[in-house]
């Protein structure tokens, strides 16, 4: 197992990307607290399914926008295990509307979970992988939309955006310390949260618009999360790795 013993916590944990990312993580022995924000009966069904297949998960109920939740979530992993080698922060919203009809609440809602969520996440585990440690893996994970233009999306492309600036800048400061961070991101990802979009554009559209023809799952960024938190990734600091099936080519002959 790439990750046996190893503690690992995942923000957006009960569904879609997130989900992947837990059953992944669990899949390679790491011990996993995910934060889901309301649904429990996803939460318990997802820590059942990976008590089922010999690993170890659990759900903790926390609003990642609230900035004190990653100091209490992150407080209550230290003391049950004491320690926190793995933070994945994949908690995200969307709240798609045209600039000129936005509201600032709108804005908010999308800043502070994508944007300021990560920052209290990463915030509240530094000490601890930085001093105590000196070791720690960190993914954030954005989205193509920080370079792929989407009208409708000046909230979440802002989020994402920053985020990867983020997640350089981090890196640069805590790589002496031997914390590795890196973001992941995705393109059109068949979850719940892109189905409007789906919707919208039609999936036969969209998948024409993709080289590789088909939609991503939660299990391709997973994948990659996996090779970012194992020892294979041991000398990778900084990166923004885009997981879209070429659909950042551009357009494509043939």
């Amino acid at each position: 197992m790439l990750l046996k013993d190893q503690i690992a916590l995942v923000t957006g944990g009960s569904r879609g990307i997130g989900r992947g990312i837990v059953l992944a993580l669990a899949r390679e022995g790491a011990k996993v607290t995910f934060v889901y924000h309301s649904n429990a009966d996803a939460a318990n069904a997802l820590a059942q399914e990976v008590a089922a297949a010999g690993g170890t998960a659990k759900g903790v109920q926390a609003d990642v926008a609230d900035p004190a939740a990653a100091q209490t979530v992150v407080d209550g992993v230290l003391a049950e295990h004491g320690r926190l080698d793995i933070l994945v922060n994949n908690a995200g919203v969307i709240r798609d509307k045209l600039f000129l009809k936005m509201e600032a609440d709108d804005w908010n809602a999308v800043i502070n979970t994508n944007l300021t969520g990560t920052f209290a996440f990463c915030k509240a585990v530094a000490q601890q992988m930085a001093f105590k440690q000196r070791s720690g893996r960190i993914v954030n994970v954005s989205s193509i939309a920080a370079e792929h233009v989407n009208k409708g999306q000046a909230n979440y492309a802002a989020s994402k955006g920053a985020v990867n600036s983020f997640t350089r800048v981090l890196a640069a400061e805590l790589a002496a310390r031997n914390v590795l961070v890196n973001a992941v991101a995705p393109g059109f990802i068949a979850t719940d949260m892109s189905q409007a979009v789906r919707n919208l554009a039609g999936e036969d559209n969209l998948k024409k618009i993709i080289p590789v023809r088909r939609l991503g799952t939660p299990d391709d960024i997973a994948n990659v999360v996996l090779f970012l938190c194992g020892p294979a990734a041991a000398y990778v600091t900084g990166q923004v790795i885009t997981v879209d099936g070429g659909l950042s080519l551009g357009a494509v002959s043939g």
